[in-house]
């Protein structure tokens, strides 16, 4: 499985990096107002400087929502670096949008699914990667979790390339439940890929170690 962050802020960026599990990142524009990055030079500036950090998968959204208006910042990001994912929404105008990129070889990402029809939709027209919200979709009583197992299902029916990119990924069983399902991809915060690292028993065990050590020599 892939670990992209979902976030717009440097520093978190570079820590998830340094660890050594980042595979790229997804941002948004609620992401970027929560940096306080506004402005489309600016916008522009901030994509860069996080395709500088990471080795590939930048997922860049579009503000647009007519088909013209798509194409249009959709191509401006692909420019930026060859690391951009360009991020459309699951509309009739961004299928379309979606199905021009692939022909263009720019890379999709197919943001705002909630259903396993909207996702066969994305795959048929080209999507690099799908994007189901799985947390959103628990706050108003639906199982997030079996979507991704229908979207996965799907696609090795037909052999769809397009990746399941797990997203609004809230917690570390949410994490690990995409996984055993099978998705290609978990988006989330760096806290939730941090909290891989806890086990209550390995702090128990280094302690052990480290006393015993202390202990044999002195």
């Amino acid at each position: 499985m892939k670990f992209f962050i979902d976030t717009a802020n440097l520093d978190e960026i570079r820590e998830a990096y340094d660890l050594g599990v980042l595979d790229g990142v997804t941002t948004n524009p609620s992401l970027m107002a929560k940096e306080g990055i506004s402005g489309h030079d600016n916008v522009i500036a901030h994509y860069k400087a996080i395709c500088d950090i990471v080795d590939d998968n930048v997922s860049a959204e579009v503000i647009a929502t007519d088909y013209e208006g798509m194409l249009k910042e959709g191509r401006e990001l692909a420019q930026i670096d060859d690391k951009i994912v360009v991020k459309v929404p699951m509309t009739k105008d961004g299928i379309k949008a979606i199905k021009t990129f692939t022909a263009e070889d720019i890379r999709t990402n197919c943001t705002l699914v909630f259903s396993a029809g909207q996702a066969l939709l994305a795959a048929k027209a080209g999507a690099s990667y799908v994007s189901p919200f799985i947390g959103r979709l628990d706050d108003i009583g639906f199982d997030g979790l079996e979507l991704i197992g229908q979207i996965c299902q799907i696609y090795d029916n037909y052999g769809y390339t397009t990746e399941v990119l797990a997203a609004s990924v809230r917690h570390t069983m949410h994490l690990l439940q995409c996984a055993e399902i099978g998705a290609d991809v978990a988006t989330c915060p760096l806290k939730v890929i941090t909290s891989l690292l806890n086990h209550p028993l390995t702090d128990k065990g280094l302690a052990q170690f480290l006393a015993d050590h202390a202990k044999a020599n002195g």
